[in-house]
């Protein structure tokens, strides 16, 4: 079964498993102690830190492990902030960047401190000169992902690391999809990564804090990982994730690229699902992105439905769309970029992934979507107007406007309130508009990007007694 879900976590590479089940025999010891087995267990731990601090770029004693990528996020944003908290409380990052930043500051912004948000443009990019001028002078930390883990996109890393040195402000990045590729560039000051993206254990988070960093740790001191990380780490997994990356490395230095062959696979399906699937929008920069990973949305489409369907061909992919969350709420990223959550799929190929499985992805996906939007009640060709007596919302004439119509979508949930908008577009005349009644979050996003993809007007939204009205105009 193709597993296509590398950006949240990849296969475990062999090289890894060897070295934990070596790691299992002789790293179980304390390797604070000074006995045998604490000699054994310290040189594994230190072979383990050279090991991943030269697949990163900085010095042994600059990294430390961790429990998850989570807790080296949190740990390095808290433990900058903490330390500079003289200099101002001001935390700045990107509209796209991992929940475990934006929870952090949420903690942040409920303890006093200040928060500015980067937005971004379509592809998912922050502008560097917005960063810059997002710096002023109580910025205490700037926190930007190397690589979005929705859509793939690379951001400004080494041009923003600038910016914020000739302001004195740290610049953490969260290099979680980018460091299995390679180094981060740039002068940044803390990096966090997570073994599991790259092959290794699960729990196993890297928080890197160079020289000359303000740093102050948070919580109970701990005599381990430089106060960083307290308690007893799991160092079979270490060894073994610490593995995992040299041999990444080293594949990369002295075989194929593996990189530049996974970016074939991905613009093969970049370029064959437009082709083969109606109504989709490939998101994300075409670009300056992973190698690995594509995202595209389906309109019409329900996200869990149509994962539902690819799983039972086969297929293991994931989704940023609202209706995969338990919140019914669309994915931040997207909603950042202002493109369509509904019916959205991500492809992130592990490596080695054949180009055989791709190919039957894309034979896959056309009948999977057909059978969910025939299951929405959306013919092959979108009709003028929904069938009477169905029990379907229905479109009447608005109030004030003999032109004009009003969907009732109350109490459905995506992608009902576009495909109902859809069905009735043709039944206005051009320049009159079509009005959708909607309480699902979703609407605020999709019918927007709805507009843009059938170059209708979006008028706005409106109040309403429920929910809200999503005003169209027909423009083609």
């Amino acid at each position: 079964m193709p597993y296509f879900d590398a950006a949240s976590a990849a296969p475990l590479h062999p090289v890894a498993r060897e070295a934990l089940l070596a790691a299992l025999d002789e790293g179980w010891a304390d390797p604070a102690r000074l006995y045998r087995e604490g000699r054994r267990a310290r040189l594994l731990l230190d072979a383990a830190r050279e090991a991943a601090a030269d697949a990163v770029g900085c010095r042994p004693d600059e990294l430390t492990f961790t429990p998850s990528g989570t807790h080296a996020v949190h740990s390095g944003m808290f433990g900058v902030l903490a330390a500079r908290r003289r200099v101002g409380r001001r935390l700045v990052h990107s509209a796209v960047e991992h929940s475990s930043v934006l929870h952090a500051a949420e903690v942040h912004a409920a303890a006093g401190g200040t928060v500015t948000e980067v937005p971004v443009d379509r592809t998912g990019r922050v502008a560097q000169a917005a960063v810059a001028d997002a710096l002023g002078g109580d910025t205490a930390l700037v926190c930007l992902q190397s690589a979005n883990h929705e859509v793939g996109t690379e951001q400004p890393v080494q041009e923003v690391a600038a910016h914020c040195r000739e302001a004195g402000v740290p610049l953490l990045v969260d290099a979680a999809q980018s460091v299995p590729w390679g180094p981060v560039p740039g002068a940044w000051s803390v990096l966090t990564a997570s073994a599991h993206k790259w092959g290794g254990p699960p729990g196993v988070g890297l928080l890197v804090v160079r020289k000359g960093t303000r740093f102050a740790p948070q919580g109970p001191l701990d005599e381990r990982e430089s106060g960083r990380s307290p308690g007893f780490g799991n160092l079979p997994a270490v060894v073994a994730a610490a593995a995992a990356l040299r041999a990444l490395r080293a594949a990369a230095e002295s075989g194929p690229d593996e990189a530049a062959r996974l970016r074939g696979l991905v613009e093969r399906i970049r370029a064959g699902v437009p082709e083969l699937v109606p109504d989709v929008e490939v998101v994300g920069d075409p670009v300056r992105r992973l190698p690995h990973l594509v995202t595209f949305s389906c309109l019409y489409v329900d996200g869990e439905a149509l994962l539902h369907e690819l799983d039972r061909a086969g297929f293991s992919v994931s989704s940023g769309s609202s209706c995969t969350s338990s919140t019914l709420t669309p994915s931040h990223v997207l909603r950042a970029m202002g493109v369509l959550s509904e019916g959205n799929v991500r492809v992130s190929l592990p490596y080695g992934t054949e180009a055989a499985d791709v190919e039957r992805f894309l034979t896959v996906l056309p009948e999977a979507v057909r059978s969910v939007r025939e299951r929405f009640g959306v013919p092959a060709q979108e009709p003028a107007r929904g069938a009477a007596g169905t029990g379907e919302p229905t479109a009447e004439p608005a109030a004030g406007s003999a032109a004009g119509l009003v969907v009732d979508t109350l109490g459905r949930r995506c992608p009902v309130p576009v495909i109902e908008l859809a069905k009735v577009i043709g039944e206005v005349p051009l320049g009159a508009t079509v009005t959708v009644l909607s309480d699902d979050a979703a609407a605020r996003q999709d019918i927007p990007a709805w507009c843009a993809m059938r170059e209708q007007e979006y008028v706005g939204e409106e109040p309403a007694e429920r929910g809200a009205a999503y005003v169209v105009r027909r423009r083609v």
